[in-house]
C-alpha cells in the first residue's frame, strides 16, 4: 500500500515535510518513533504511534522503535507544562523491557526479512557521551535562535508559563535531534515520525543531519488523537488504559472503547484498525441508519480489544457483559477470573460478612436482611422472592429459606445478589 495515501484517507497526517511521499516510494526506508521509558507499559495515548508504526512495516518499510533511555532521564518539555520526574536507570531498564515485550505483539522484529523492526535504546550511545564533547561535536551546529523559535520552547518561556524551562529540558530538542542523527549515520534512518507536538523536536534532527552530514532526512507527524466532549483521550475515572492486562483488565479496555460516543467512534475505526477503506466506510454507513444499534462502537471494541489481547479475552469481555445486563448465565459467571468479576461489578454496593456465617449455615432472609443490608426487611425479600425477583450467582432464588453454604461461593469468596434486572450487590465472605 502507498503509506501516505493510507494515512491521508485516515486522516491520520498532520505535517509532512516535502519530498516524504517520494522517498517511500524509491526504497525502503527505515524510520523511528521514540517512546518515553516513563512506565512499564504503554497505554492508549501511544497507541496510535504504535498502529503507525505497523502501517510504515505493513507497507514494506524498516520500523525503528527508540526507547528514551537517556532522554528518559531528561524530561520532554513538548505540550507539558511542568519539569517531570527524572527517573533512576533501574527503573529505566524494567520500564523498557515491559515496553518491548508488549510492542512484539504489533510488529516484527524476528523473522529476519529487510524490514524486520528493530529496537534501540539512545542511552546505549549516550552514556559514554561528555558535556563538552557534545557541545562541540553537536551543539555548534544548531543556534540558540533556531532552538528558540520552537514552539514547546516558546510556550515555556512565555509570559503565561508560571515554571518557566529548566536549562535540562531546554537541551531535550539536541538531545533528540542527535539520535535521529546517530540513527541515520548508523542505521540508514531517513524519518522521524511521532505525533504534532514533535515536529519542532523531529525537523530540529532533520537540521542537525543537514548540517553536520549534508545528509537530507524528512518528518512526519500525525494529529494528537482528541475527545469530541474536550475530555483527554485515553483517560478514565480510573486514570490511564493500560495495554498491560494487569493494569487495565482486557473487560475495562473492551468497554472504553464501546463507551464512545459516536462522533469519536467514527474516527477511532479510521485511526486505530487495519480494516480496508470499504469496510470501514460501510460501517459507518450502516451505523448512521441505526445509531441505536451501535456497530461502530461493537466493531472499534472487537478490532482493538481482539488485537491488544486476544480473541479469547474479547470474547470472554462481551460475555462478561452480557452477565452485567442480565444474559448472562451462572455457568458464564462461575468462568469470570476474578479481576474481570470485580471489574464487571465495580461500583455496586458491597457487604462483608465472615465465612464462618456460611459454613454454621445460613438462610437467604439471614444473609439478605439480616447480615447484610440488601434488603430492608424480611418482608420485602420474601415478597421479592414470590414476584421471581431475586437471583444469586445469577439462578433465580424460589425458597425464602433456601441454605446459602460455601460451595456457591464464586472463587471461594463471592456471592453475587441480583435484585430485579438491573441492582447488584456483591457479598464478600471473609
Amino acid at each position: 500500500m502507498n503509506f501516505i495515501e493510507e494515512l491521508t484517507w485516515r486522516g491520520m497526517i498532520q505535517d509532512v515535510m516535502p519530498g516524504t511521499e517520494e522517498q517511500l516510494k524509491k526504497e525502503m526506508t527505515p524510520a523511528y518513533i521514540g517512546f518515553d521509558p516513563t512506565a512499564d507499559s504503554l497505554h492508549v495515548g501511544s497507541f496510535a504511534q504504535i498502529v503507525l508504526l505497523k502501517r510504515f512495516q505493513l507497507a514494506g518499510h524498516k520500523p525503528i522503535v527508540l526507547i528514551g533511555g537517556a532522554t528518559g532521564m531528561i524530561g520532554d518539555p513538548s505540550g507539558k507544562s511542568q519539569e517531570r520526574n527524572l527517573l533512576d536507570e533501574e527503573t529505566l531498564h524494567r520500564n523498557q523491557e515491559g515496553i518491548k515485550k508488549q510492542l512484539s505483539r504489533f510488529l516484527d522484529f524476528d523473522s529476519g526479512l529487510p524490514n524486520a523492526a528493530v529496537m534501540v535504546n539512545n542511552y546505549d550511545w549516550m552514556k559514554e557521551q561528555t558535556f563538552l564533547g557534545f557541545i562541540r561535536d553537536i551543539g555548534k551546529h544548531i543556534t540558540v535562535n533556531y532552538m528558540m523559535s520552537k514552539d514547546s520552547v516558546k510556550k515555556r518561556l512565555s509570559a503565561e508559563s508560571k515554571t518557566g524551562m529548566s536549562f535540562t529540558e531546554f537541551t531535550y530538542q539536541l538531545v533528540q535531534g542527535y539520535d535521529f542523527l546517530w540513527l541515520y549515520e548508523n542505521l540508514n534512518c531517513k524519518l522521524q515520525m511521532g505525533g504534532s507536538d514533535q515536529w519542532g523536536n523531529i525537523t530540529t534532527g532533520t537540521e542537525l543531519i543537514r548540517r553536520k552530514s549534508g545528509g537530507e532526512a524528512w518528518a512526519l507527524t500525525i494529529p494528537l488523537i482528541t475527545k469530541a466532549d474536550g475530555g483527554k483521550f485515553g483517560k478514565t475515572e480510573h486514570g490511564n488504559v493500560w495495554l498491560d492486562p494487569e493494569r487495565t483488565s482486557p473487560y475495562e479496555f473492551y468497554q472504553f472503547w464501546l463507551n464512545t460516543s459516536d462522533e469519536d467512534a467514527e474516527k477511532y475505526i479510521k485511526v486505530f484498525t487495519f480494516l480496508s477503506r470499504e469496510e470501514t466506510e460501510e460501517i459507518i454507513v450502516q451505523h448512521k441508519e441505526a445509531p441505536h444499534l451501535r456497530q461502530l462502537q461493537k466493531r472499534l471494541s472487537e478490532e482493538i480489544t481482539s488485537m491488544v489481547h486476544s480473541r479469547e479475552e474479547y470474547e470472554l469481555a462481551v460475555e462478561a457483559s452480557g452477565i452485567l445486563f442480565g444474559q448472562g448465565t451462572a455457568d458464564q459467571l462461575k468462568k469470570l477470573n476474578e479481576k474481570t468479576f470485580l471489574a464487571v461489578f465495580d461500583g455496586v454496593p458491597q457487604y462483608n460478612i465472615a465465612l464462618s456465617d456460611l459454613h454454621s449455615g445460613i438462610d437467604i432472609t439471614g444473609l439478605l436482611a439480616e447480615k447484610t443490608g440488601v434488603f430492608p426487611s424480611k418482608g420485602e425479600l420474601r415478597r421479592t422472592i414470590q414476584a421471581n425477583g431475586l437471583s444469586l450467582n445469577k439462578e433465580k432464588v424460589t425458597s425464602a429459606e433456601m441454605v446459602v453454604s460455601p460451595d456457591m461461593l464464586i472463587g471461594g469468596k463471592y456471592l453475587l445478589a441480583q435484585k430485579g434486572k438491573k441492582n447488584y450487590f456483591l457479598i464478600i465472605a471473609g
